[in-house]
């Protein structure tokens, strides 16, 4: 009986000390999650603030993760819209016609005004604003 006993811890041990072996594992693969603004940034996010025009005029970017509220304010006064970040640009309606916000230098605006500065916003030719 005492060999019997002394097999069966013999065995049950064996089988513990297998079930022990080191076995190669992969560390866990971390996906990044939509609203990780750890790893994500959105570049039209950095546009946040004042962008100044000729004559009183100025463009304001406020929000951001993607959704904006812009205010124009052009010799009519200001207008307020909503927008969102599409392909490095913000878009949004104005008066029924879909417009896009998109970096460019002052040249780039087509206003004699800002045609030397370098940091600057546009709607549409001779519709920008800028930074420096």
């Amino acid at each position: 009986m005492q060999k019997l006993w002394l097999l069966v811890v013999f065995i049950t041990l064996t089988f513990s000390l297998l079930g022990c072996e080191d076995q190669k594992t992969e560390p866990p693969v971390v996906h990044p999650t939509a609203n990780s603004n750890a790893l994500t940034t959105i570049e039209t996010d950095k546009w946040l603030g004042r962008w100044n025009g000729p004559e009183g005029t100025f463009l304001k970017l406020s929000g951001g993760e993607g959704k904006y509220e812009i205010t124009i304010q052009n010799l009519d006064g200001p207008q307020v819209y909503s927008g969102i970040s599409l392909d490095n640009k913000i878009r949004f309606e104005r008066n029924g016609v879909i417009e896009n916000i998109h970096a460019t230098s002052g040249l780039e605006t087509g206003m004699k005004w800002l045609s030397e500065k370098h940091n600057c916003l546009t709607i549409k030719r001779g519709e920008g604003f800028c930074r420096d």
